[in-house]
């Protein structure tokens, strides 16, 4: 793990964009609760929705490999940003340097991602990550085209949740405000689900659903 962490802290990108990285005592930050429930819930698939330099899909696939069950993630992102993720070489190339080679990249939108025969395929996901374009109405397309595929134990991780802040990640001219936290203010009101907050750097929130039995 200790090796691990080092190498991922070599390169500058992984440090950054909300999770609470630190570089200083090779802290994950939020990347020990994304780990921590990989280990724990122990998927045989998990999804990974946008990333920007691939910290979520990363630390996802370092813990099914080391679940040792054959577990993969399935990330899906379109590489709007930039065109880091348009050659499947440099992708792949990319997540082996860390050791990780169990993640399939899918480069399309959700909304493309759900009418293939690989969404059609999946069954009983443990984890799903949510941290595509984040409008309140892309938050909820994406929340809503995994959440009924979870397994019993599964839980969805929406990431930049502690505000509403403006995003220049497209670039200045394509400016908006992120309003993931304006969805999850809705799911909380659900009471058949169990939303909790970690407000720390960007936030990240946590749903599953409610335990079917007698109150």
């Amino acid at each position: 793990m200790e090796n691990w962490v080092s190498r991922l802290f070599e390169l500058p990108a992984l440090t950054k964009w909300g999770h609470g990285q630190s570089v200083e005592d090779a802290n994950l930050g939020l990347g020990w609760i994304y780990y921590g429930l990989a280990r724990l819930i122990r998927p045989t698939t998990a999804v990974v929705i946008g990333s920007y330099r691939g910290f979520a899909p990363l630390v996802l696939g370092k813990a099914l490999t080391d679940n040792r069950n054959g577990g993969q993630v399935i990330f899906i992102d379109p590489s709007m940003i930039d065109d880091f993720w348009k050659d499947p070489g440099n992708v792949s190339a990319h997540f082996a340097r860390f050791g990780v080679t169990n993640v399939k990249h899918f480069l399309m939108t959700t909304q493309q991602f759900a009418q293939t025969a690989d969404y059609r395929s999946l069954s009983q996901l443990g984890l799903v990550f949510v941290d595509g374009y984040h409008s309140e109405e892309q938050a909820r397309f994406d929340y809503e085209t995994f959440q009924h595929l979870l397994s019993p134990d599964g839980v969805v991780l929406l990431h930049d949740t502690a505000n509403c802040e403006v995003s220049r990640v497209y670039g200045h001219d394509r400016a908006y405000q992120r309003r993931v936290k304006v969805f999850v203010d809705q799911l909380q009101q659900d009471a058949t689900l169990q939303v909790f907050d970690l407000p720390f750097d960007q936030g990240v929130t946590l749903v599953r659903k409610r335990s079917a039995g007698p109150e």
